[in-house]
């Protein structure tokens, strides 16, 4: 992972989260599943190398040249830098959509 400032960032949320949590329905059970929730999404979002997975799906099981990373590193300037793949989003939104929905229906029940 290349920024650590945003795990760091993403962590303090989910502590506040947590702590919210615990303070508002008095359950250890309910802490424990936010927790769980939060850093499953954090490793879903955060942590996965990113440029690695930018490559063509036929080079995800050689490693990252030196000529590729070059071109990725001159790729990141501007808005250039985020590219939206619908496929991804598609995926990303329903599996956590449908998490988010499940966690909120047992943390308000």
């Amino acid at each position: 992972m290349a920024n650590d400032a945003a795990l760091r960032s993403a962590i303090v949320w989910i502590a506040v989260i947590i702590a919210l949590v615990g303070i508002f329905t008095l359950s250890l059970k309910k802490m424990m599943i936010t927790y769980a929730f939060g850093m499953v999404g954090i490793a879903g979002i955060l942590l996965p190398d990113w440029d690695y997975f930018d490559r063509d799906f036929s080079r995800w099981c050689y490693p990252v040249t030196a000529e590729e990373r070059a071109a990725l590193l001159a790729r990141r300037s501007g808005f250039k830098r985020y590219r939206i793949y619908p496929m991804r989003v598609i995926i990303y939104t329903t599996i956590y959509g449908f998490g988010l929905y499940k966690w909120w229906t047992f943390i308000s029940s």
